[in-house]
């Protein structure tokens, strides 16, 4: 992808289907003025809406609609751009990014046109310093947000909440690299001017820092992945009763016949504007149906795959041997599987006699809703989520990954430090790689097959 963005490319904008209005963009390096005459049979002035016809070949009018053309550098990706505005017809649009690539290949003061990839105009907009890698993926994550919260602080990451926090890390680092790596010129001075300058001070406070961010970027993690949340357990112990009730809706068949659900059932919540994406499953047994059986390894697929598993009891039934023993097997199965992941939840509380319970078992009704806004809060809590008071910003596991590696060369470092005799050269090195694994966020320090990965999961115009 980097070794093409030379290339004028032009795309629809916006999304796929039938609208009032739709968007083809078109983006280049050089100069677009052939282009809009060939589209627009005159010139247009910079960021003026124009209204006129869209011309074929032949000069018929395609659609009519507005032109806007922003040259460079002001514009989103930094480079010349057009913008047609017309209907949103799928065929008009077709024909009107047909006409842009025709044109664009007949005009000898243009290089060859080409459809753009997937996430190649913020791509482009991030290459030319108009954002950086942390901002650009809050545009995707601006458009994919499944919540009011994720929107809002995948607004506040484009707006460069979360850059504003690496940069001012980096900064101190930076002030840090830099008195170690003066003090390696001065090795007969180095503890005491390391003493002086509170090198040891310093790295506590960037240390500190950083892990404020790091909780914060934590959280917003979780804002954009949300949280995936399984139902397990026997048979008619609830589990689509459960589910209906946290969605509020009847999504799930509820019957007495052991077995309705076979496979897995899925929506998606909000709780405090974090995502959960809970699944259904089918009932654990041991069956003879062909059908069941495939839904119930399905099912142990999904638990494996959970960030948490609501594993259901029915209060109903405690004490019986035949589902005291099958609750055993489920449990002996679970054992492989981190207990930090796993939450018991007894339901049926409207009908069930009182029992000595577990200290951390949550007790409910799907029925009734009794206890439903206790086990909200308990998967909230499961995750580590706390809404931070200073606002939230929209984070992805890349970024929380990263902190946590510039974390772990800060703690090498503080132990160099504390040696009676600080290997300085080694003290240099961890510092140089926390500060690599910083700028991996903003993209100060990315690799191509990085950019590669996270722009091709846009949309394409986009």
């Amino acid at each position: 992808m980097l070794a093409r963005h030379q290339d004028p490319i032009a795309a629809i904008a916006t999304a796929p289907g039938r609208g009032a209005v739709g968007i083809v963009r078109v983006s280049s390096p050089q100069d677009l003025t052939p282009l809009v005459l060939a589209l627009c049979g005159r010139t247009l002035k910079a960021r003026e809406a124009t209204y006129l016809p869209f011309r074929a070949a032949n000069g018929e009018a395609i659609d009519h609609g507005l032109a806007l053309l922003f040259p460079a550098p002001h514009s989103y990706t930094g480079e010349h751009v057009l913008e047609l505005q017309a209907h949103g017809g799928p065929v008009v649009l077709q024909l009107l990014l047909a006409r842009c690539l025709e044109a664009g290949a007949t005009a000898d003061a243009l290089k060859h046109v080409r459809l753009a990839e997937p996430g190649e105009f913020t791509q482009r907009a991030f290459l030319n310093g108009k954002l950086d890698l942390a901002q650009a993926e809050a545009v995707a994550d601006l458009i994919d947000a499944s919540t009011e919260a994720a929107a809002r602080s995948a607004s506040r990451a484009l707006a460069g909440a979360l850059s504003a926090e690496v940069t001012t890390l980096r900064d101190a680092l930076i002030k840090l690299r830099m008195l170690v790596e003066a003090t390696l010129d001065f090795p007969e001075e180095e503890i005491d001017f390391l003493q002086q300058a509170d090198a040891l001070g310093q790295l506590q406070r960037l240390a500190d820092q950083l892990d404020a961010v790091l909780d914060r970027t934590r959280q917003g993690a979780l804002l954009r992945e949300g949280i995936k949340v399984v139902l397990a357990g026997q048979p008619n112990v609830g589990k689509s009763s459960l589910l209906n009730a946290l969605a509020g809706a009847e999504l799930a068949i509820v019957t007495p016949i052991p077995g309705t659900t076979r496979d897995k059932v899925s929506q998606t919540i909000q709780i405090e504007g974090v995502p959960l994406h809970i699944s259904d499953t089918a009932g654990l047994r041991e069956t003879e149906d062909e059908v069941e059986r495939i839904g119930v390894a399905r099912s142990w697929d999904a638990i494996a795959d959970a960030d948490v598993v609501l594993f259901l009891h029915d209060l109903t039934r405690l004490g019986q041997a035949d589902y005291e023993a099958e609750d055993g097997l489920i449990n002996a199965r679970l054992a492989g599987i981190d207990a930090s992941r796993i939450l018991q939840v007894f339901n049926k509380a409207d009908a069930g006699a009182p029992h000595a319970l577990p200290a951390d078992a949550i007790t409910l009704s799907a029925k009734t809703g009794d206890g439903l806004a206790a086990l909200r809060q308990r998967l909230l809590q499961q995750v580590g989520w706390h809404a931070t008071p200073e606002g939230q910003f929209i984070a992805r596991e890349r970024h929380v990954q990263a902190l946590k590696r510039t974390r772990e060369h800060l703690a090498l470092a503080h132990q160099l430090v504390t040696q009676a005799v600080p290997a300085l050269d080694l003290l240099a090195e961890e510092l140089r790689l926390a500060h690599d694994a910083l700028g991996e966020i903003t993209g100060s320090f990315s690799a191509d097959d990085l950019l590669g990965v996270i722009f091709s999961s846009f949309c394409i115009g986009k």
